[in-house]
């Protein structure tokens, strides 16, 4: 998988432009009654990809929504964190636990203003658990699980458990 390099001290005025909506959405998103008309079309905005019966709660946080594309039938819950200058994709029927992090994207070492980016890839029917970091890279399986507060370093195969920090297999199901 090709590393994407994104200089942050020079990005285009496009981009900064863009960056400016989609904080500004998601601000009035993060501010607006769950469940109403007004919710869902700012949601259906900042991911125009997301598919049908897909609900996202709020409060959220998000960079680079356009980055993120969210397949059909997926629960993301409250408080969800969306680094994704690397690209995140959630496929069909996947569920997001509370405080989870998705991290597609990182800093270099020796220029701080450059950051580094890998996809993020959660598979149909996964499973991630409260308060769990998925790291730049990672692919979690079809009908896979991650245990509660796990960091996912490397990918998980598919119908497996993973637990722990760094999270280890702890069973295939």
């Amino acid at each position: 998988m090709k590393e994407i390099r994104i200089d942050c001290a020079h990005q285009s005025e496009e981009d900064l432009l863009l960056a400016k909506e989609q904080a500004q959405l998601l601000f009035r998103l993060n501010h607006t009654m769950p469940m109403t008309e007004e919710y869902d079309e700012l949601l259906y905005r900042l991911f125009p990809d997301m598919g049908t019966g897909s609900r996202i709660n709020t409060p959220l946080t998000v960079v680079r929504a356009h980055n993120v594309k969210i397949e059909k039938n997926v629960i993301i819950m409250n408080g969800c964190l969306m680094m994704s200058a690397g690209g995140i994709t959630i496929d069909d029927e996947a569920q997001i636990a509370a405080n989870v992090q998705l991290i597609s994207n990182n800093h270099d070492l020796e220029n701080r203003m450059v950051i580094t980016c890998k996809p993020v890839h959660i598979c149909r029917r996964a499973w991630i658990g409260a308060g769990a970091t998925i790291l730049p890279g990672v692919t979690i399986g079809e009908n896979s699980v991650v245990g509660a507060g796990s960091v996912v370093t490397r990918d998980v195969e598919s119908n497996t458990i993973v637990a722990g920090n760094p999270a280890r297999v702890i069973k295939k199901i």
